[in-house]
């Protein structure tokens, strides 16, 4: 090998590694498990709160991510809204979804997962889901409109249960 080739060689190597194109989202992989909403904060009539909400994250092959919200309303009744989508933002149906019949996802940092949801063809609400330090706590943000075409903003908690 001559002194040119030495030192081109890792020169050329890290050249080529860097031309190769980044996977086409990361698994947000801290937001895995399961994930209970602290009902007592909700900003809601005590007597209208559901009694539970939990919200999975599970991986489904190396590149979807499977979403299943189960609410347990007041009275007891329980339902699940489930969706598998990949992370570069493609729309995909949500099976049994009550404010939302599609969701794009979308990571763009592994503690954060950003959803854009509509129903009927509208859009219905936007959720970003950042987990805190530890992992052990999330943060929803929801963002939608109201009746009177003003955004509204709120907060949710959310403690790790698996």
């Amino acid at each position: 090998m001559t002194m040119l080739q030495a030192i081109t060689s890792p020169v050329l190597i890290m050249a080529a590694a860097s031309a190769v194109p980044p996977a086409q989202a990361a698994m947000p992989a801290p937001l895995i498990g399961a994930w209970s909403v602290d009902v007592s904060r909700l900003p809601i009539p005590p007597g209208d709160r559901p009694k539970r909400v939990v919200i999975t994250f599970d991986r489904t092959g190396s590149d979807r991510l499977h979403i299943d919200v189960e609410i347990v309303d007041p009275a007891g009744r329980a339902t699940h809204q489930t969706s598998t989508s990949d992370l570069a933002g493609s729309p995909t149906a949500i099976e049994n979804g009550l404010e939302a019949d599609i969701v794009s996802a979308k990571s763009p940092a592994p503690n954060v997962l950003v959803l854009a949801l509509g129903k009927g063809g509208i859009a219905a609400s936007t959720r970003i889901y950042a987990v805190q330090p530890g992992g052990r706590t999330m943060i929803e943000t929801s963002v939608y409109f109201g009746e009177d075409g003003k955004p509204i903003m709120r907060t949710n908690y959310f403690t790790r249960i698996k």
